[in-house]
């Protein structure tokens, strides 16, 4: 867009930086109207239109002498009132996932949600991601499972995954996830926040198992390890939905030879790990998944029921200096 173009859609000197929330996401639907209009109230984006590119956007200042300011000058934080930071890239996500009425597209048709989400994940430092874990509150958790879900209609995606291990890239043997679920029942209230841990066997098969966080978890986890399998499923049994993975934990009987040093042996599983509890995990971006937890029951007529919440998982690169 042209200075002159941009004075004649601004009424008086305005300058459009890129919003403190979301950096003006660039949702790929067409824009229909002016990008923006003053009506003395604040600037205000249409329901129907693309907003502002995260690439560049438009300022006009002096009396409406405009022109592009990249994206890409800005601090990757603001200062909040209270003096902590806002991570923009980490605010991007939460925005598409929850987003204000004038920012959603109208054609969603026009884009692939789960293609977008990737990208957004991506943009985030490695070392950053874990404050996914934080900003997402339950519902949102949720919500990305759904996205996640969009990525099966495009084959071109099929292929993503969010671990090194599971695509057997790099050699790697052991990654760590830490977890949070979008709630889960009194019995297993700590399964809420909580590791896993994901490693290879020389048996080619790879293994895994949750890890809880506080100090009784830890005795717990001494006693019962909670190990399972992962298995390249492609259904979630209950609902015939999309997945990747499966994380099956059966009795908890594994015959491993080999496993993480300081890692106990497997031992049968406490109830409700014991009765057919299966995590199925869908790919949402690099290092990050989003998987749904059922117990499906021994008995044949038992019907399946979750278990708990939707889960968010998010690799942990605390081997990595984090950026405060």
């Amino acid at each position: 867009m042209k200075a002159a173009a941009a004075s004649a859609t601004l009424n008086h000197p305005i300058r459009l930086y890129p919003s403190p929330i979301s950096r003006q996401i660039d949702f790929p639907a067409r824009r229909s109207q002016p990008l923006a209009h003053n009506s003395g109230k604040g600037l205000k984006l249409y329901r129907n239109e693309s907003v502002c590119s995260t690439s560049s956007v438009i300022c006009a200042v002096n009396g409406g002498q405009g022109g592009y300011v990249s994206a890409w000058d800005e601090k990757p934080y603001e200062l909040l009132p209270n003096g902590k930071r806002a991570y923009l890239d980490e605010q991007d996500v939460v925005t598409f996932l929850d987003p204000p009425k004038e920012l959603i597209p109208l054609d969603s048709a026009s884009y692939n949600p789960a293609a977008y989400l990737w990208k957004k994940i991506d943009d985030i430092p490695q070392e950053r991601r874990r404050r996914l874990l934080r900003l997402l509150e339950p519902r949102l958790i949720s919500r990305a499972w759904e996205i996640a879900g969009t990525r099966y209609e495009e084959p071109k995606l099929m292929n993503r995954s969010s671990s090194q291990l599971l695509s057997n890239e790099d050699g790697v043997s052991l990654e760590y996830y830490n977890c949070r679920t979008s709630g889960g029942p009194m019995l297993i209230s700590w399964i809420n926040f909580f590791k896993t841990a994901i490693f290879s066997c020389k048996d080619g098969n790879v293994y895994g198992r949750f890890i809880g966080e506080t100090i009784l978890n830890g005795l717990a986890n001494s006693f019962s390890p909670l190990y399972f399998v992962v298995s390249q499923l492609k259904e979630v049994m209950a609902t015939e939905q999309p997945c990747d993975l499966a994380y099956e934990f059966g009795d908890g009987l594994f015959d491993l030879h080999e496993y993480p040093e300081g890692f106990p042996r497997p031992v049968k599983h406490p109830y409700p790990f014991n009765d057919q509890v299966v995590v199925y995990v869908r790919h949402l971006g690099p290092g990050v998944s989003v998987g749904q937890a059922w117990q499906e029951g021994k008995a044949l007529q038992q019907v399946p029921q979750k278990l708990c919440g939707d889960i968010l998982m998010v690799k942990d690169y605390s081997t990595l200096r984090e950026d405060q």
